[in-house]
């Protein structure tokens, strides 16, 4: 849903109402992971995509009808056995789409969600998906279709609407904070009252974390080439140096911040304000003993997400021997990615940036690196 978040604020800020498809929930080889969405307008105008190209006309048809209507649909696209060339994903995955219509009338709350955005605040939105149709005793029999489609936004220490019963906010509340903390979106189950068990209310959490950091040491023109893919990629760059005449605004222009500071000594305040957290990746290029090997010693000590350093096999050893000095484990010392990459051949700093992109990548989702071509069993790694 972020790549179209913009698009359905605006809209909403203009009084128009626009149909939202949301996968919430996939299996297998699923294209696109829970939280991709697709916009689609009054005017017929598309934004984002939910499965590539695979579902996409038969979901603009029931937008179009959701719009008109007001009434939410969860719908499942999959492969048939009996006919391959049916309304379904060719890769072999399924995945859950629910529909709503989005307004100014209908969700309020919209601009709540996107002040924290803005602001940098983790927020969450909480969508209920699907209610059972067969009511446990004690439930007024038209719950189910009262449910359908209310929303609770938490957005910084501020709780906006309800899902229809004060311990299921509660109980959602508790929960979605945690996917939010982990920065996932998922599925989650209650009973109508908030009761931890399978059958009632299918809850949907979109959790807007904020953004995860990539900070590169080295103010050179390859860090140029990785703030750039870093950024592709979704992360809130910084370029840190300790040279002024280097660490400019103008040669990192793809760069959030560019910081003049020793980079050990920025890490350390970083660390110390809670601002690096195991989401974090750090890419060391500095060339340079004296600024690499205290804030490669630092960052080994902390549970980032990786830890890469350029340089020739020769500096490789070096740095290796000199950390060990400094009291680094021998665990430690494996985590680091050094020489920084995968061994993809390229030259130039725009090709060193994939292979380090690359690298972060196959460690975020557990890929060996190798061709899936030589690869049996599914393309997409759990995760």
């Amino acid at each position: 849903m972020h790549d179209v978040f913009d698009e359905l604020h605006r809209r909403w800020r203009s009084g128009e109402s626009v149909a939202l498809a949301t996968v919430v929930a996939t299996w297998r080889s699923a294209p696109q992971p829970p939280g991709a969405a697709m916009l689609v307008a009054r005017d017929g105008t598309v934004t984002g995509s939910v499965s590539g190209g695979c579902v996409e006309a038969d979901l603009y048809e029931r937008a179009r009808r959701v719009l008109d209507t007001g009434t939410p649909e969860l719908t499942r696209y999959g492969v048939s056995d009996d006919d391959a060339y049916a309304v379904g994903l060719t890769c072999g995955g399924i995945l859950d789409v629910f529909v709503e219509r989005v307004d100014a009338a209908g969700f309020p709350a919209l601009d709540e969600l996107a002040s924290a955005r803005r602001a940098g605040e983790p927020a969450a939105l909480v969508t209920c998906v699907a209610a059972d149709v067969a009511d446990p005793p004690g439930v007024d029999p038209a719950d189910p279709a009262r449910r359908l489609g209310r929303r609770l936004v938490l957005a910084g220490d501020r709780v906006i609407g309800s899902l229809g019963s004060e311990r299921l906010d509660a109980a959602a509340s508790a929960d979605a904070l945690g996917l939010l903390a982990a920065g996932r979106s998922g599925l989650l189950r209650y009973g109508y009252d908030g009761q931890r068990r399978g059958s009632g209310v299918s809850l949907f959490v979109a959790a807007y974390a904020t953004p995860p950091r990539m900070i590169v040491f080295g103010a050179i023109d390859f860090a140029a080439a990785v703030a750039r893919i870093g950024a592709f990629l979704g992360y809130r760059v910084t370029v840190c140096d300790a040279r002024p005449v280097f660490a400019t605004a103008r040669r990192f222009p793809d760069a959030d911040e560019v910081v003049v500071d020793w980079p050990h000594r920025y890490l350390r305040a970083e660390l110390d304000a809670g601002r690096v957290d195991g989401r974090t990746v750090v890419c060391v290029l500095t060339h340079d003993p004296r600024f690499d090997v205290p804030v490669l010693e630092l960052a080994l000590r902390h549970p980032v997400a990786y830890v890469g350093a350029m340089g020739s096999r020769r500096t490789h050893d070096e740095r290796r021997k000199r950390l060990r000095e400094a009291g680094v484990t021998a665990e430690q010392l494996a985590r680091l990615a050094s020489p920084i990459g995968l061994d993809l051949g390229g030259r130039t700093p725009e090709e060193t940036a994939v292979s380090v992109a690359a690298q972060i990548v196959a460690g975020r989702w557990g890929g060996s690196g190798r061709p899936l071509a030589d690869l049996p069993g599914p393309i997409h790694h759990p995760g």
